[in-house]
């Protein structure tokens, strides 16, 4: 995601090992129509919402149900489907409408980066899966704006203390962390990464 919330979809931020699509649970029978038709791809046995690529210029796709309207937004909870089940992440209720990308013809609908960069803070992945996550939030905030940043401030405000202390835990993690083949290297960053944690300090002595 942060290769394509780039300018042009410059793509030098992230080097993908498989691609998530979040799925709104009221979209969920539109997209199962639409998987019907796509070639090159297969369900896999074991998980049937991860898509296995067939030819080698593919790469895996993950299916993950996002909730932010129905009575259940903010849970965590299974989508039961023989076809497609997906689990549903509480914390991809944080996500909004953002642009649409248009590549040859492909609109692409992308979120707005204050609810993503969140998203990414609360990981809950250890080692190196949790690591990549962190090193994603850094690539959403290196094409983060100053409107996105006041977005994300409000955002952190109207979320339970938990939360908080976990988006500001992720961020200290992030200014630890070594760089990653393919990834964002956070070693220039750390500055821009402190000046984040001192804005979240800050509402949190404002409370």
């Amino acid at each position: 995601m942060p290769n394509l919330l780039q300018p042009d979809a410059g793509s030098t931020l992230v080097v993908s090992q498989d691609v998530d699509i979040a799925v709104p649970v009221e979209r969920h029978a539109d997209v199962k129509a639409r998987l019907r038709e796509v070639r090159g791809l297969a369900r896999a046995e074991e998980e049937p919402s991860v898509w296995l690529p067939q030819r080698p210029d593919l790469i895996e796709v993950n299916f993950i149900g996002m909730d932010a309207r129905n009575e259940r937004a903010g849970e965590t909870y299974v989508l039961e489907d023989v076809e497609l089940p997906l689990l549903v992440f509480a914390h991809l209720s944080l996500l909004r409408p953002g642009k649409a990308l248009n590549v040859e013809g492909l609109v692409i609908p992308l979120p707005r980066p204050a609810g993503l960069l969140l998203e990414k803070l609360l990981t809950d992945r250890s080692a190196e899966k949790g690591d990549r996550d962190l090193l994603v939030a850094l690539g959403v905030l290196l094409v983060s704006e100053p409107p996105d940043l006041e977005e994300l401030e409000t955002l952190y405000r109207g979320l339970s203390e938990e939360l908080r202390y976990t988006i500001r835990s992720g961020l200290s993690m992030l200014s630890l962390l070594e760089p990653r083949v393919q990834m964002p290297d956070p070693t220039p960053h750390r500055a821009l990464i402190a000046a984040l944690m001192a804005r979240l300090e800050r509402v949190e002595q404002d409370k």
